[in-house]
């Protein structure tokens, strides 16, 4: 199974349901598959800019590191050289912080990665997993 188009679209759609029913500030919303390929971005009126590229970096760093970017905090925490390398290898488009999400199918093989931004870290974090799960996948968060 792969991470299609009308997959990413639910994703986004559940994701912009949770932010929406918890008040969360507008959102921007990557999808990327396994491959680290945008399959579908949305990004809600209100956005501030750049948030295309923080999105994308949560969603990027979680697939470079095969963790989601909540567990990449930590890291940074206690491995600040490391994160900052591999932030430089993967050419900058690192976001050490919530709201990357990995996607996985029901037998646990990866399909790709959420990346949320516009509210919170916790909060992008929490509307990611929904979103996720509201598709029928398994969010991974850690």
């Amino acid at each position: 199974m792969s991470l299609d188009l009308d997959t990413a679209r639910t994703i986004i759609a559940g994701t912009r349901a949770h932010a929406a029913g918890a008040g969360f500030k507008p959102m921007t919303v990557v999808v990327l598959d396994a491959g680290g390929h945008v399959v579908a971005v949305e990004r809600e009126d209100g956005s501030s800019m750049k948030r295309f590229e923080i999105g994308f970096g949560k969603a990027y760093g979680a697939l470079s590191l095969g963790m989601g970017s909540r567990s990449i905090m930590g890291r940074a925490e206690q491995q600040p050289y490391f994160i900052a390398a591999v932030t430089s290898a993967v050419g900058g488009s690192m976001v050490p912080v919530p709201g990357g999400v990995l996607v996985r199918d029901g037998g646990g093989a990866l399909l790709g990665a959420v990346g949320v931004t516009g509210d919170t870290s916790d909060n992008d974090e929490a509307a990611a997993v929904a979103g996720i799960e509201g598709a029928g996948l398994t969010a991974q968060a850690d």
